[in-house]
């Protein structure tokens, strides 16, 4: 189950870096139509990089990623109270839904939940 455990959480941190690193224009309007500041965008960015760092390191080094899925699932639900302030259609609320399962998984693994 660590196995599975270490793919999902390369899985949910390779995908919030591709997101805040190669589609930041998209970033950019998301949080423009949300309502939300460049600060609000600037703090949320760096604090998803660093615990998709942290999920990374946590591969090697176990009591790093308990803290790192419980924050990250902490954004996900944040996103999804967005996604459905705006009215969003569904396949812009999946994403950040996916990437949350995996980050309760990943705590429930870690906390040997299953």
């Amino acid at each position: 189950m660590n196995n599975i455990s270490s793919i999902a959480q390369a899985i949910v941190a390779v995908s919030v870096l591709y997101v805040w690193i190669f589609r930041f224009d998209n970033v950019v309007k998301e949080f423009n139509h949300y309502g939300l500041g460049t600060l609000t965008r600037s703090m949320v960015g760096a604090a998803k990089t660093a615990l998709s760092t942290l999920l990374i390191a946590g591969i090697w080094y176990s009591d790093l990623v308990l803290i790192s899925a419980l924050l990250m699932g902490v954004f996900m639900i944040s996103a999804q109270y967005f996604h459905f302030k705006v009215s969003n259609p569904l396949q812009k609320r999946v994403p950040s839904f996916l990437l949350l399962i995996l980050c309760l998984f990943i705590a429930a693994v870690t906390l040997q939940l299953v």
